[in-house]
């Protein structure tokens, strides 16, 4: 197993979260370095079975040798498709940790850090067409506009999308050093890092659609888990986080709870928990990762 992906945050309260039968099956849909993966084996017995998802193709250098564990090289977003494929329907489980790994992110290749210049990039499934380098260089200034607007909720959206559509135009801008370079004038002094981090996840949640796969991924879980099944979400930023809690809190990602004729509520989960579960302060001191993360868990009604 490759040693360079993330510590797995929050591992106990995931596992605790799962609330785990021997003989259960379960999904972990966001594999990695198969840290979450390997503690779910720990608690199954011989009965039980462990589907895990990944469509980045490095994390199967980590897969577990173990015949109650079944690798899917697929989005999550195919859930449903792909658990049916493998008799696994219903589940008593499912487990997603959302977000870029540690490993992924210090891959200077692969183009999703700050840190290091390489080609923009930024894709999770390395054989997608759509990188980082073709949403800067073709989208148009509306549609950068709305990305950075939206999915980096940066301030200056609209004057960024403009300074780089005029950028592109005398030369394509290529890598990381080329985007930060065009950029820099429009940086507010003192806090560089924190928006060229908004930068990069506008770019990262466009090029990966993560955030319309993890809508997909959300309303099958709803017919991939059994009645009192659990679902354990744990995300990184506020616009996953809210998809979350309102998909648990009402079954659908805006406006309000819909009723039955009866007045009773029609949504498929009751959160198991008020509100967000967060990481121990030692565990932040250990771990910088936790720091953003949110963890929510809910049962199928």
């Amino acid at each position: 197993m490759m040693s360079n992906y993330h510590n797995p945050v929050m591992l106990q309260e995931c596992i605790d979260g799962l609330d785990i039968k021997k003989d259960g099956t379960y999904v972990d849909v966001t594999f990695g370095g198969g840290g979450h993966s390997k503690e779910i084996l720990k608690h199954l017995g011989p009965d039980g079975k462990l589907l895990a998802f990944d469509q980045d193709a490095d994390a199967q250098q980590n897969l577990i040798d173990d015949e109650r564990f079944v690798f899917i090289d697929q989005n999550f977003r195919y859930l449903k498709n792909f658990c049916r494929l493998h008799g696994a329907i219903p589940v008593n489980g499912i487990l997603a940790d959302l977000g870029v790994s540690s490993y992924q992110f210090d891959q200077a290749e692969r183009g999703f850090s700050i840190r290091f210049d390489a080609e923009l990039d930024m894709r999770m499934n390395q054989s997608a067409e759509l990188s980082a380098k073709e949403v800067v260089n073709n989208y148009t200034e509306a549609e950068l506009h709305r990305i950075f607007g939206i999915y980096g909720e940066i301030q200056n959206a609209k004057s960024l999308a403009n300074t780089i559509v005029t950028a592109r135009l005398n030369a394509p801008i290529i890598t990381v050093a080329d985007l930060k370079n065009v950029i820099s004038a429009r940086i507010p002094k003192g806090k560089e890092n924190k928006y060229l981090a908004q930068v990069f996840q506008a770019l990262r949640i466009e090029v990966n659609q993560e955030l319309e796969a993890l809508k997909d991924f959300l309303i099958q879980t709803d017919e991939v888990l059994e009645t009192g099944g659990r679902l354990v979400v744990m995300s990184y930023h506020s616009l996953e986080d809210r998809l979350v809690k309102n998909f648990i809190a009402k079954g659908k990602f805006s406006g309000e709870v819909e009723k039955d004729f009866f007045g009773n509520d029609q949504k498929p989960f009751d959160a198991v928990s008020r509100g967000a579960i967060t990481a121990s302060e030692e565990e932040i001191f250990s771990n910088n990762r936790a720091r953003s993360a949110k963890l929510r868990i809910a049962i199928k009604k």
